[in-house]
């Protein structure tokens, strides 16, 4: 496992995991921790042998969202958290829905603003039944800056994301998978049982399929569906291992 002064990383076969690590802070986002997460993703963005990444959180939480002590004498004003925040957190979550990899959230407790724009950055998002998640700009009079008006109507409607944020209520785990805000919930004692299968078998799939996969889906909630169908045609990708796994093929 490497260490980083607010992250961690940890790979297993063609599986890494990225683990949000300020426990005492409910790992709460600063500048440092968007940097290092922007590094460690650039990083395995550039490794073909990995198939997945995991993105989660030490302890009770995922992240209790921006940690605003860590701004010093930058206070937010007219909702906007400031760029010190914003430049790296739009970089983590463009690269989360980019690199080649599939990207799971893997969200085992509190989830909160900004880390839920992070988590919903994510190709996949799975939910301990017991988490705690939740749209708080408001309550704070901030606005979305990191993809959250954008992404969560994509997943729920546009009703119910309107709701979760004029109200900022907290929701369990078990509410976000029925709002489709989450893939899934689990009881909190099997996520990474579950999460650990799913991604390993994931990781036992060609990466090449996985990268082609990702970029046409992108392209299928880009436009409209003839422009989808025209881009999958029309777009060609490098996939070194069809040759062997179809080789292997057993009629």
């Amino acid at each position: 496992m490497a260490e980083h002064a607010q992250i961690l990383t940890d790979r297993d076969g063609g599986v890494v995991t990225i683990t949000l690590h300020r426990p005492d802070a409910l790992n709460a986002i600063t500048p440092t921790m968007l940097g290092e997460l922007v590094a460690a993703l650039e990083a395995v963005r550039d490794d073909e042998t990995v198939s997945v990444v995991v993105l989660t959180g030490t302890g009770r939480a995922f992240s209790a969202g921006v940690d605003l002590k860590a701004l010093g004498s930058a206070k937010p004003s007219d909702g906007e958290v400031g760029g010190g925040l914003n430049t790296p957190a739009r970089r983590v979550t463009e690269l989360l829905e980019t690199v080649p990899q599939a990207t799971i959230a893997k969200v085992n407790g509190f989830c909160f603003t900004g880390a839920l724009e992070l988590a919903i950055a994510c190709d996949l998002v799975i939910v301990a039944d017991e988490a705690k998640l939740g749209d708080t700009h408001a309550k704070w009079g901030l606005r979305p800056t990191w993809g959250m008006s954008q992404r969560l109507p994509r997943l729920v409607g546009m009703q119910a994301a309107k709701e979760l944020s004029f109200t900022a209520r907290t929701i369990l785990g078990t509410e976000a998978a029925e709002l489709g805000l989450a893939l899934r919930s689990v009881p909190l004692a099997e996520l990474d049982e579950h999460v650990d299968a799913l991604a390993a078998e994931m990781a036992g799939n060609s990466p090449g399929s996985i990268a082609a996969y990702k970029d046409l889906y992108r392209a299928a909630t880009a436009g409209s569906l003839a422009d989808g169908l025209a881009y999958e045609a029309s777009t060609d990708y490098r996939i070194a291992d069809t040759g062997d796994r179809l080789s292997s093929f057993k009629k």
